[in-house]
């Protein structure tokens, strides 16, 4: 049975009188859909929350009460504040309870998959939400997957999805959902390091004391034997 929800027509144009509205908890909004003339109408910050608080979120089917008319409704989209995140604006789209219609539908995991726990891997679901197409009176508050069974070689596809009767996934059947990541560290070994940090000392050793490297010069006394042991200029000779 849809939900009731109380809205005010006439509210004025603009975003300073959008503003006036937000800081009196009043959410500027719009109803549209079937043909309609688009309608500017605002909305209790409170009702909204207490209407869409069900098991169906967004995707709760409204009666929107609008001057004298009502309306079988859904949340189309809401605009936040990038900042605080509170709702700015709404778009109502006017449905028919009988028609089909595409709505976002929440995407959640269960199950524990042990297999991939146990080879260090992750489940990750790749979106939080999937496009369906259903009536309004068929619309799923969520689409679960069980991933006990999956391994590091598995992944889900849009395809694979199972749907309540009478609901139909929207999108490319092999667009992955759910995949396996690794989350395990390969380390290096231990012994391979340090052998490497042992050959890199070696080549750049210095010579040990007293050893003369290939190509280096003679000491002073040395060069002076090598020379016949000539005296430097203006010295004597030994007797």
């Amino acid at each position: 049975m849809p939900t009731a929800l109380k809205t005010q027509v006439g509210r004025a144009l603009g975003s300073a009188a959008a503003r006036r509205l937000l800081s009196q908890d009043q959410i500027p909004a719009v109803v549209y859909g079937h043909g309609m003339t688009p309608l500017a109408v605002t909305v209790d910050r409170k009702d909204l929350r207490v209407a869409l608080s069900g098991p169906a979120g967004l995707n709760t089917v409204l009666e929107l009460h609008v001057g004298a008319d009502k309306y079988p409704a859904i949340v189309k989209e809401v605009q936040r504040d990038p900042v605080k995140r509170i709702v700015r604006h709404v778009d109502f789209q006017q449905i028919s309870m009988t028609e089909t219609i595409t709505v976002h539908v929440p995407l959640h995991v269960k199950g524990t998959a042990k297999a991939v726990l146990a080879e260090g891997g992750l489940v990750d679901p790749v979106v939080s939400s999937i496009d369906v197409r259903a009536t309004a009176a068929n619309i799923p508050n969520e689409i679960v997957v069980d991933v006990t069974n999956m391994t590091m070689d598995s992944v889900v596809r849009l395809g694979d999805l199972q749907m309540p009767a009478g609901v139909t996934v929207v999108g490319d059947p092999e667009f992955v959902v759910i995949t396996v990541v690794t989350t395990k560290v390969e380390e290096v070994a231990p012994v391979a390091a340090a052998a490497a940090e042992g050959e890199a000392g070696a080549e750049g050793a210095a010579p040990a004391d007293g050893a003369t490297a290939e190509g280096a010069a003679p000491a002073e006394g040395d060069a002076a034997k090598a020379a016949g042991g000539k005296p430097a200029a203006g010295g004597k000779p030994s007797k």
